[in-house]
């Protein structure tokens, strides 16, 4: 199985759950702006990025990427995670049904995310996150 692990990450909180994810999950690696692959390629792939703004997706470069390939992610198995500083989360929830109405099927209908810097026992969350995707 071929599993891809695609971020963006401003202050690499983002980065560093990436990181212990692609670990737990044995998987390829990819900044979002160095990514040049096919979904197609990939029998599974998670992706990452942080709250912006009011609880968005990064705008210049993750949000282009993501709607590039949403068309591509019916029937795909995916998984969510990011880092935030305020808010609830609503970012994720509203990226997890976006993904959904795609067609995805989201790892366990859930998410990962992190309040700012990730410490260990989050970051050993992230690989148990990883190791459980690909699963």
């Amino acid at each position: 199985m071929k599993t891809a692990v695609i971020y963006w990450s401003g202050t690499g909180n983002t980065e560093m759950m990436a990181k212990a994810i692609a670990e737990g999950a044995g998987a390829e690696l990819f900044p979002v702006a160095d990514f040049s692959g096919s979904m197609a390629d990939y029998d599974k792939v998670a992706f990452g990025c942080p709250a912006m703004g009011d609880e968005i997706l990064e705008e210049d470069e993750f949000e282009p990427f993501f709607a590039g390939i949403e068309g591509d992610l019916s029937g795909k198995s995916i998984a969510l995670f990011g880092s935030y500083d305020w808010g609830d989360g609503q970012w994720m929830r509203d990226w997890t049904e976006r993904a959904k109405a795609a067609g995805a099927d989201v790892f366990g209908g859930e998410d990962l995310i992190v309040n700012n810097t990730p410490d260990d026992e989050a970051l050993e969350k992230c690989r148990a996150f990883g190791a459980d995707f690909v699963k």
